[in-house]
């Protein structure tokens, strides 16, 4: 007997047109790099309040960051070891007149003129919370710990044409610092917390499974097994184009105390502190939404647009 298997790939690309054709998605001379429609923003910006509204009860720290962050402390992380494939270091020109001059000719004559720019102090934040750590550089946590809930653009170097994959997209994130007890109720909390809100919102099909970070590289294989053996990482994943591949529209870290460890976080008994996080991803809840109710968001069930306040 034969079976039938989908295309992943296939599958992706149209619905990446059908998203165009639509006019939610407008289509950049890169891949993964879009504009966004009020409808598709009007999506991001409700499910956004509805976090905000079952969270409050948390009274969390907000915060909002650019998506930058310094090139020291990005060598304080593990993301350059670790995931060099999807970094993004920021360049700028800092010549003179004479420089000037010969990198305008590079580029009259298609020559690379990018090799006359020189590292800025700044490079694109991978995750929503790699600028959170460093502003608790040298801090002792209150005894409760510190939850905080921050959103920002974060930017992974992975050109492709399934639109769930963009190279600049956005995490809603809370984030906990404290003891290892407080950061794995945190990450095991939200959870369950996640798949709670996303039915909440109709995609009843998300399901959870323990995941692993596309590690870089013969040491990265090693590190894949360890994470999956740990449990340190759990997604919450929905069917946007495949039911055999699902799509990761949230996850669940936790750190351990690799972050304080770099920032000299500590608890109040003296220990470096342990941290989880759970992130939202604001463009493929949309996109999964989109999937699932289609493209008119008048003719969306009532009961989702009431929670949305649609």
């Amino acid at each position: 007997m034969s079976h039938t298997h989908e295309n992943p790939v296939g599958l992706q690309e149209k619905y990446q047109r059908e998203l165009l054709s639509a006019g939610l998605l407008i289509e950049s001379s890169v891949p993964g790099v879009y504009g966004r429609s009020d409808v598709f923003e009007g999506v991001i910006q409700r499910f956004e309040a509805y976090l905000t509204r079952n969270s409050r009860h948390l009274q969390p720290e907000v915060i909002h960051f650019p998506p930058i962050l310094s090139r020291d402390d990005y060598l304080k992380t593990s993301h350059i070891e670790t995931f060099p494939h999807l970094m993004g270091s920021l360049h700028g020109f800092l010549g003179n007149e004479r420089t000037h001059m010969e990198l305008l000719r590079k580029r009259e004559h298609g020559e690379n003129w990018a090799a006359d720019l020189e590292p800025i102090e700044l490079m694109m934040a991978p995750a929503a919370c790699y600028p959170l750590y460093p502003t608790a550089r040298d801090t002792t946590l209150p005894e409760k710990g510190r939850l905080i809930d921050l959103v920002g653009f974060v930017f992974r170097h992975e050109p492709s044409n399934d639109p769930a994959r963009m190279q600049s997209f956005r995490q809603r994130e809370f984030v906990q610092l404290g003891t290892p007890e407080q950061a794995l109720n945190h990450r095991d909390d939200w959870i369950d917390k996640g798949i709670e809100l996303y039915k909440g919102v109709g995609l009843d099909e998300v399901q959870r499974v323990i995941a692993n970070d596309p590690f870089f590289g013969r040491g990265g294989r090693a590190m894949v097994v360890s994470q999956i053996e740990q449990a340190m990482k759990y997604e919450l994943v929905f069917p946007i184009t495949s039911t055999e591949k699902p799509t990761a529209i949230a996850s669940s870290n936790y750190h351990m105390d690799h972050f304080s460890h770099s920032y000299n976080i500590k608890t109040t008994n003296g220990e470096f502190a342990h941290t989880a996080c759970i992130g939202f991803g604001l463009e493929r809840t949309a996109l999964a939404m989109f999937k699932k109710f289609r493209f008119d968001v008048k003719a969306w069930p009532s009961s989702v647009k009431t929670a949305l306040e649609l």
